[in-house]
């Protein structure tokens, strides 16, 4: 019987960077540059990881031979079965995240289901989580904390939930995260500040890890009056984690 290979949760960097080391340990990147079969959200932008990878180490395979195949929101679920076959068969692969930590509000959390259910060996390694730093730098209460992923973009439903995760953020004591496409942060943060009480405490955490890097915490009032003066964040179409915790 065939001893199936391991699969590696790969970080990935959070955006563009020429400062790897800085962000991807030594070891995750020697171990991903001995890999010559990854599951990636989109095979471009996992090449262009690895080319990153391929400046500090040699790669398995030169990098056009190496196998890169997708799973993403389109990939059917009658298609994780097939890329898991060579795991099956005793090959070694690497997931990665079109940014951050896979398996994380990330659809490859598929994939290592399956892996567990046959017996796959499945690692992951160090890196970057955009949600967990965003906590740390934050300081809203890490002890407990819930990530919401995108809230509706309906304004009227929006500022509902806004409201509801208000409440239940100030009856638990619970730290409430959660993203939106990068062309409307404006319009979350207007609704956060809009829908929430003066008191309640707002981080608006963008670019995480890269040289424009801005994490700002500040009460609803405060961005209120930070807003009313034009000085929004430059935050558009910037990768941004938004987290609340009602007073």
């Amino acid at each position: 019987m065939t001893t199936p290979g391991t699969l590696y949760l790969i970080p990935n960097t959070l955006g563009d960077t020429e400062a790897l080391s800085q962000v991807i340990p030594e070891q995750v990147q020697r171990i991903t540059a001995g890999l010559d079969y990854f599951v990636a959200e989109n095979a471009k932008t996992a090449r262009a990881f690895l080319k990153l990878i391929a400046a500090q180490h040699p790669l398995a395979k030169p990098l056009q031979e190496i196998q890169i195949a997708e799973l993403n929101v389109n990939t059917q679920p009658q298609a994780l079965a097939g890329l898991l076959a060579p795991l099956l068969a005793g090959r070694d692969a690497g997931l990665v995240s079109e940014a951050g930590v896979p398996a994380v509000a990330d659809p490859g959390a598929d994939l290592v289901r399956l892996a567990h259910q046959h017996g796959v060996p499945v690692r992951p390694l160090v890196g970057p989580s955009s949600l967990l730093l965003a906590v740390m730098a934050s300081g809203l209460n890490g002890q407990s904390f819930a990530f919401n992923g995108y809230l509706p973009t309906d304004a009227a439903q929006r500022a509902k939930r806004i409201k509801e995760l208000e409440q239940r953020s100030r009856g638990e004591k619970q730290t409430q995260l959660f993203i939106e496409t990068p062309y409307r942060n404006a319009a979350m943060l207007e609704a956060l500040v809009a829908n929430c009480q003066p008191g309640t405490l707002i981080c608006v955490a963008t670019d995480i890890s890269l040289a424009s890097e801005s994490i700002r915490t500040m009460t609803g009032s405060q961005w209120k009056g930070l807003l009313s003066t034009g000085k929004a964040p430059d935050f558009h179409k910037k990768p941004t984690v938004f987290l609340l915790l009602g007073q």
